[in-house]
């Protein structure tokens, strides 16, 4: 059997992987010159549907908890298992509390707590939530080596390829082109992340960490090498152009009320990226004949893409074998074992 996959970002790689593991011969067509050439480019590589769940149903929780053990046994060694630490100003700490009811898997942490977790951050904060089941990687590391790993098992990619590159010959087509399906998708729209890099010797944390307020939540990734990904704001436009000065500011004044010490931090790089969302924020997958279309997975990319790609290539691979019912069955039918009354992760038909 041969696949032709359309996108080499975080959802395009993780199929690439379970159909090689299946030993389909696959080819991944990509219009940018590298893989991750969009959103995956700029995500945070946070591993944490406990605290997702905040702001998003069940569902991504449910599907989520596999994630960190998929790229652990894809990339050994590039998983990092230390949890996630959420934190707020005193002034903020009813952000805190609703943080705590909104989500489950967590641990209060008093000051002292948080200063043994996190030295860098003694005396800085009252209370905390600690999700020690949450994981995290570095989002550029992991799709090089994944691409990599996909090249040395055979999968052929054609970076700069045109965006109709021709499927003739190839048994199935799925489409993973994320943003780039903007205004051919129906219902799907951009949601802008604009982050940056932080340089710093004067601070030292071990796992991401969110600080919540009311106008604008951030979080914080250590990169190693005193290197911080901070990021990201939320903004409903497609445009991938530049930071704004706008959201430069709200992110380094936010990461200076983390610590003071990220104000002489030297600013190494800044981006932004589009990620593909349907008004739900859940991704969809469709089925028109001999193509399947994989997107809207918004911020969840590498968090949802490993259950995604297993399922999608379990339903191309072994539909009888497995006696599975279509792809869009499976997942309402999974959803509605959640939502009784209402189905939150919307697939599109068959046609």
């Amino acid at each position: 059997m041969r696949v032709l996959i359309r996108g080499a970002g975080v959802a395009g790689l993780t199929l690439a992987h379970e159909l090689a593991s299946r030993r389909v011969e696959v080819e991944v067509a990509e219009t940018s010159t590298r893989a991750g050439g969009g959103a995956s480019w700029f995500a945070g590589g946070m591993l944490a549907p406990w605290c997702e769940r905040e702001s998003a149903p069940e569902t991504v929780l449910t599907l989520g908890r596999s994630a960190a053990d998929w790229w652990d046994a894809a990339l050994p060694g590039h998983v990092i298992r230390k949890g996630t630490l959420v934190v707020a100003q005193p002034r903020d700490t009813a952000e805190l509390t609703r943080f705590a009811a909104r989500t489950c898997g967590f641990d209060w942490l008093d000051a002292d707590q948080v200063e043994a977790l996190e030295p860098s951050l003694a005396g800085r904060f009252r209370k905390a939530l600690y999700f020690r089941e949450e994981a995290h990687l570095d989002p550029r590391r992991a799709i090089n080596a994944l691409h990599d790993k996909l090249s040395a098992m055979g999968v052929r990619f054609h970076f700069g390829a045109a965006a109709d590159f021709p499927d003739a010959g190839f048994d199935r087509v799925v489409d993973c082109t994320g943003a780039s399906a903007i205004g051919h998708a129906a219902d799907l729209r951009g949601v802008r992340g604009e982050m940056l890099m932080l340089e710093t010797a004067e601070v030292a944390l071990s796992r991401p960490v969110r600080l919540l307020h009311p106008r604008m939540p951030l979080y914080i990734v250590p990169r190693g090498d005193g290197r911080f990904m901070v990021g990201a704001t939320m903004i409903e436009s497609d445009d991938c152009g530049p930071v704004s000065a706008r959201s430069l500011m709200e992110l380094l004044n936010a990461a200076y009320a983390l610590h003071p010490a990220f104000g002489e931090a030297r600013m190494i790089e800044t981006g932004a990226g589009v990620r593909p969302a349907y008004p739900d924020n859940l991704p969809r997958i469709s089925v028109e004949g001999d193509t399947i279309r994989v997107n809207g997975l918004y911020r969840h990319g590498f968090l949802l893409s490993p259950y995604i790609a297993s399922d999608v290539a379990a339903q191309i691979v072994e539909p009888l074998k497995t006696m599975a019912p279509p792809l869009a069955v499976r997942f309402k039918t999974a959803l509605a074992a959640e939502h009784e009354n209402t189905t939150h992760l919307k697939i599109g038909a068959s046609r």
